[in-house]
């Protein structure tokens, strides 16, 4: 989430969003969290962090976090649902964060949004040597039939290889790119689809008018899905990618 907060766009409308977005999205799978920076406690910059999903998960397992997210409705997000982790505003483009001090930059959603000319010389900056860049993504399972009508509404969300790979290969930083993936479903209610829809940058970003026959459509989806008993269950593949950086091992 890294842009100029005034300009028009999805980086003003998670802002407007904030609250649909903490209530909605899901946090990641302990498993790809170990994967993306490592067992043993650490110094990790969680970047983009917007309301700490992925924030909470790193501290759980005892690193120490430092997250970074331009937008103060997200960071008021996050440190309700995360007390005394240390939040700052900036973004990839910008850290407030000293040279080589951390050991792990992670970033959950957003590393497409990023100007990588820019922030991956920022984000080697940080980083110690033998450092690691963690992206991660909860992507969709349109493998699920009902999620694939979802997707007809409000568009897939997939995230190519070569979004992440070619960037951080042509920078010159860092080492080859190694992938993981893990799968995980998320339980829903009603309002929390709906919300969970309203969080998405292509929804967040329209004029009210325009977001209601879209909401209206994932209600009546949700309602042909639940049945009777209500509930859904919403499959994901979390989407894991990470690269050390380039010189001397720590």
């Amino acid at each position: 989430m890294n842009r100029d907060p005034k300009a028009r766009g999805p980086f003003t409308a998670f802002a407007e969003v904030a609250g649909a977005y903490e209530r909605s999205r899901p946090t990641y799978p302990e498993e790809a969290v170990r994967w993306l920076a490592g067992d043993e406690p650490c110094d990790v910059v969680d970047l983009g962090a917007g309301t700490g999903k992925l924030t909470r998960a790193l501290v759980a397992l005892g690193h120490r976090v430092t997250a970074v997210e331009p937008l103060a409705e997200m960071r008021a997000q996050l440190e309700a649902a995360v007390p005394g982790v240390a939040t700052v505003s900036g973004n990839a483009e910008s850290m407030p964060v000293a040279d080589g001090s951390v050991d792990v930059v992670t970033c959950a959603q957003a590393f497409h949004w990023f100007d990588h000319d820019v922030a991956l010389p920022e984000i080697a900056r940080v980083l110690r040597p033998g450092g690691r860049l963690a992206l991660v993504w909860n992507t969709r399972d349109d493998r699920e039939t009902w999620v694939a009508e979802l997707s007809e509404i409000i568009g897939n969300e997939s995230i190519a290889e070569n979004d992440v790979a070619g960037p951080i290969r042509d920078s010159g930083f860092f080492e080859p790119v190694e992938e993981a993936e893990f799968r995980f479903e998320q339980a829903l209610d009603r309002e929390t689809l709906l919300d969970l829809v309203l969080s998405r940058s292509y929804c967040a970003k329209l004029p009210q008018a325009d977001r209601e026959p879209i909401l209206d459509a994932v209600g009546r989806l949700y309602d042909s899905t639940a049945g009777a008993e209500g509930g859904i269950r919403l499959a994901y593949v979390t989407e894991c990618f990470r690269a050390t950086k380039r010189g001397a091992f720590a």
